[in-house]
């Protein structure tokens, strides 16, 4: 066992930072409560749009805007959960997110219930919506923050890997379960497990040792958003081709007649959680920047394969090196991001800069959908090798801090 695991808490709370033993590896609790609560995020998905669609009768407009809402949510209060983890430390905003999300989970269940107006439905499930994406700010910027802390700055690059798997594998683990339970018991039942997951997530959450914030300043998350706006962008520019293929590739193998779309996303896991497993620690041991350079361009490729494929293999095979090249590039710009602010504004840095993401997943979907409209569906993969590249560019102009 650890050393850390001898080092002296004070009501179940670490010393600061500088004083405590660090873990070797990220606390698998952590790791287990993050995969846990976030597959609140991933049950609902494909369950919401058919309830919305089907059942009350709302068209795609509606139910794009109701999607849209958590990540609405999402966005506008990763200030809020990245002061909340600097002040209290991760696991108070791990566990009031994982209520939060609970709450959203609740609201689905009443919406789902019979004898509602679809009005009545679609308002319960908007404030759902919004719970759920305030939930999720404060869950993940926590656990995120908290399993940083339990092994340190020296080792957040790895720690940033497996937060990534979890969170990775409650999406594409939750989906399946959530329709699967849609199809056989029914929308309620769906919707009970989006209470269940961040429940059991607290549990094991309450579970963990707490580490104290590094004491200092604290300064306005817009001066932090200052600081790691190039790591930000960098990790925006990789989203743009992630989120190509979850909005756009089946759609791109129908137009081309070929089966298996369903397969993009299991090639594209397979070399995201190979990198993360076996290179996961790469950017503690050299620049976060050379990594993310390199990681760009991989995925740049991966994209253009996808862009210029004459067959469906050679496609699939794109949509596993854009899952080799995405892997590591937002823990490697999260070191880097994580070195432009002081120990006590880190919590705060982890919100910022998972921001960028959610702003990725939220504007390049519907750029992307007016690209697609004009130039065909696999012009899609040459905006995202596009984005790759600048953001390649953007790392290597970039130039490291001593943390």
């Amino acid at each position: 066992m650890e050393a850390a695991m001898s080092a002296p808490t004070v009501n179940g709370v670490r010393p600061s930072e500088d004083a405590q033993t660090h873990l070797s590896r990220p606390a698998p609790g952590i790791i287990a409560a993050l995969f846990c609560g976030y597959l609140s995020v991933g049950l609902p998905l494909p369950v919401i749009p058919l309830f919305l669609h089907d059942r009350l009768g709302f068209n795609s407009v509606v139910v794009g805007l109701v999607i849209g809402v958590q990540f609405l949510a999402t966005v506008l209060t990763r200030g809020y959960a990245g002061r909340l983890t600097d002040q209290y430390g991760g696991k108070r905003s791990a566990l009031q997110g994982a209520v939060i999300s609970a709450l959203g989970g609740l609201l689905y269940f009443v919406a789902a219930m019979p004898g509602l107006s679809p009005g009545v439905g679609l308002a319960i499930i908007v404030i759902g919506r919004l719970a759920a994406g305030f939930g999720e700010s404060q869950f993940v910027t926590g656990c995120v923050s908290w399993s940083i802390a339990s092994v340190g700055p020296q080792r957040a690059g790895m720690s940033m890997s497996w937060t990534g798997i979890a969170m990775f594998a409650a999406l594409a683990i939750g989906a399946p379960i959530g329709m699967w339970l849609y199809q056989a018991f029914g929308l309620q039942a769906a919707m009970l497990a989006c209470i269940v997951a961040p429940v059991v997530s607290a549990m094991i959450a309450a579970r963990e040792t707490s580490y104290a914030s590094p004491a200092g300043e604290r300064i306005p998350f817009y001066r932090v958003i200052g600081q790691i706006w190039r790591e930000g962008i960098g990790l925006m520019l990789q989203g743009v081709g992630l989120s190509g293929l979850t909005a756009f590739a089946s759609l791109y193998f129908a137009a081309r007649n070929w089966g298996n779309a369903g397969l993009v996303m299991t090639a594209f896991g397979v070399g995201f959680i190979f990198v993360r497993v076996v290179l996961g620690s790469l950017p503690d041991k050299m620049s976060g920047y050379r990594v993310a350079l390199w990681s760009l361009v991989i995925e740049a490729l991966g994209q253009a394969m996808i862009w210029s494929a004459p067959h469906e293999i050679i496609a699939l095979a794109g949509a596993l090196v854009t899952g080799l090249g995405c892997a590591l590039v937002f823990p490697a710009l999260g070191v880097e991001a994580l070195k432009r602010v002081s120990p006590a504004n880190r919590g705060s840095a982890m919100g910022a800069f998972v921001a960028f993401l959610d702003i990725a997943y939220g504007i390049s979907g519907p750029v992307a959908g007016v690209i697609a409209g004009q130039f065909g569906f696999a012009s899609v993969y040459l905006f995202g090798a596009a984005c790759a590249l600048i953001g390649a560019v953007l790392a290597a102009t970039a130039r490291s801090v001593q943390s």
